[in-house]
């Protein structure tokens, strides 16, 4: 296993980082916050997690909080304007040679195939992960593909709890191992615990993989009453996305609502699901018995949205 201790992440106050927070410290790491914002954890379970100030724009606040770790875990916003997120990549790189840091799990918070495919969001994601395989800091690249959470978001938990209607861009066949975000921690928290590990790129999801129909079966037996799939567009679902949060359903080019709508786009144009993930492979790099959807369904509230 290894010596490593002191870990610095990025994206820590988010969604993905408060699970790996408390996977890092229920593994005996010691996590150090990466964030813009001092107060980013003081809502949060983690207030007492130290945090330092780290800039995505700013290689040198970088090279300051990565200073004095032994190892970068990060989770990264989307970002739509590529040769932005090709910065990221470059200056937490440099950063990261610079300050010796012995290894960087990077969480890509999607699917990312092995080349471009004309995605914004996605080929950037691919020149981040250049960047690292570049510095010459050991690393694990940990790719999920979708988020059970993604459920239960205010864009599609409301439509089950009022209208028992689960409402998804997936076409009515496409396949996807679907993962909890508690799952994706386990294995980025695996990737650094593994001294072995050094050069590692794992397409990672849970242990079924299921078309639309199927995760309404299991929504229904978690809820106690019938779900219904519902197969949206991705332009209609990335409206209805932008009308909850935003007010307005226009979806503007280059926000997070375009680009979930050109990533399902993608996904429903591929005659077999990129989405379904091989266990085998990933239990023979990353050894995690990972959640079943009916087990996490089973763990949510079903009545309140």
């Amino acid at each position: 296993m290894t010596s490593i201790r002191k870990v610095i992440v990025l994206g820590a106050s988010g969604d993905q980082g408060l699970p790996l927070l408390d996977r890092l410290q229920k593994e005996g790491f010691q996590p150090t916050a990466g964030v813009r914002h001092a107060d980013a954890l003081s809502d949060t379970p983690f207030a007492s997690v130290p945090a330092v100030r780290a800039d995505l724009d700013d290689e040198e606040s970088l090279f300051e909080a990565f200073r004095g770790h032994e190892a970068l875990a990060m989770h990264l916003p989307f970002e739509f304007d590529r040769e932005r997120a090709a910065g990221f990549g470059r200056r937490i790189a440099s950063a990261a040679r610079r300050a010796g840091l012995g290894k960087i799990v990077f969480n890509t918070s999607c699917f990312v195939a092995d080349h471009d495919l004309n995605l914004s969001a996605h080929d950037g994601r691919r020149d981040i992960e250049r960047s690292i395989a570049d510095s010459g800091v050991p690393y694990v690249v940990v790719r999920p593909v979708v988020f059970m959470d993604n459920i239960v978001r205010v864009w599609s938990k409301p439509s089950i709890i009022d209208k028992s209607i689960w409402a998804y861009p997936a076409r009515e066949t496409l396949k996807i191992s679907w993962i909890s975000l508690e799952d994706v921690a386990a294995y980025m928290t695996l990737g650094l615990a593994r001294d072995d590990l050094k050069a590692e790129k794992v397409l990672v999801g849970g242990p079924e993989a299921l078309v639309g129909a199927e995760v309404a079966e299991r929504l229904s037996a978690a809820a106690g009453r019938t779900i219904h799939f519902q197969s949206l567009t991705p332009d209609d679902y990335a409206a209805k996305m932008s009308l909850l949060v935003t007010g307005s359903s226009e979806v503007r080019p280059h926000s997070i609502y375009d680009g979930m709508a050109q990533f399902y786009r993608w996904y429903n144009a591929q005659p077999t699901s990129p989405l379904v993930v091989d266990i085998d492979a990933v239990m023979a790099t990353l050894p995690i018995s990972s959640t079943p959807l009916a087990s996490w369904a089973a763990s949510q509230d079903w009545v309140r949205a």
